[in-house]
């Protein structure tokens, strides 16, 4: 292997309807060999269902974003435990909490998510988590529930490959589009979690992220694009896409003396690792 792993994209979303297949067929061309295609609702997890199915070097995740988890009931979240029937389903996520908006209530957000992070243990599958604005209650809810997931994924791991050395590497996931201080990262590194690093660190603004970049290990950073949004420079406003990750490793390994294929090929490791992915070129 010796491409890109693109962790966090949304190609479900409508702005590639005129030209999904085309920009995804062409991925491996642009240097990206896997992606994780991640749910936001139960429209785009069965949509994420589809394009896992159409793309061998595509998976997926299950989740409900806290701006879309307004109405969810107790059967949406038994549908989307079900669809890890599909092995190439791999998290829960995107969930977590989000204080930008008045809407979904905090009391929501906070049911919902708490609700996700008890179906993860249950399944014994790492988590994709998204915070805005929310550090303090983020922070809170991952405390309570972390050491139960991470003990879970290691024995659903551990009993089904007989590998012991899985058991000690299982991570219960991600911060996804980290935006935090790099004390805060620390602390989700202490717990185990990746953090999980974009477009908005080739911004000229980027201060706290770069920092974040510089001082957390590369063994703890995982890459993503989070598109359509949140295009590196020099595409920034553009419509991004998982081609443009090479902007991204370029600045990561400017701004820690790397070379670009060794930032390449650890990240893919520690998202293969935190994911669980068996990769063949022919497919799992």
């Amino acid at each position: 292997m010796s491409g890109i792993f693109d962790s966090h994209a949304h190609y479900d979303d409508r702005r590639f309807d005129e030209d999904r297949d085309s920009v995804i067929s062409g991925l491996k061309d642009a240097g990206v060999e896997l992606v994780v295609n991640v749910g936001s609702s139960i429209e785009t997890t069965k949509k994420t269902l589809e394009i896992t199915a159409k793309y061998p070097y595509v998976f997926g995740s299950a989740g409900i974003h806290p701006e879309e988890c307004g109405e969810t009931t107790e059967a949406d979240i038994e549908w989307i435990g079900s669809v890890f029937d599909n092995e190439k389903i791999v998290a829960v996520g995107e969930i977590g909490l989000d204080y930008h908006w008045d809407e979904p209530s905090r009391e929501i957000q906070v049911t919902w998510f708490k609700r996700q992070m008890e179906l993860a243990v249950k399944l014994g599958k790492p988590v994709i988590i998204h915070s805005r604005d929310a550090a303090e209650d983020t922070m809170s809810i991952l405390k309570e529930y972390t050491d139960g997931l991470k003990i879970s994924i290691a024995k659903k791991r551990g009993s089904a490959s007989g590998n012991k050395e899985k058991e000690a590497v299982a991570s219960p996931g991600v911060l996804h589009c980290f935006s935090n201080s790099y004390e805060m990262a620390a602390e989700y590194v202490k717990m185990g979690y990746y953090i999980g690093i974009g477009g908005v660190v080739t911004f000229k603004n980027a201060k706290k992220l770069k920092e974040v970049a510089e001082k957390i290990p590369i063994e703890h950073i995982i890459i993503e694009t989070d598109c359509p949004y949140m295009a590196p420079e020099p595409h920034r406003g553009k419509r991004n896409d998982s081609s443009y990750l090479n902007h991204v490793v370029d600045k990561i390994a400017d701004i820690k003396g790397m070379d670009r294929e060794d930032v390449i090929r650890i990240t893919r490791d520690n998202a293969i690792r935190m994911y669980n992915i068996s990769w063949q070129e022919n497919g799992r």
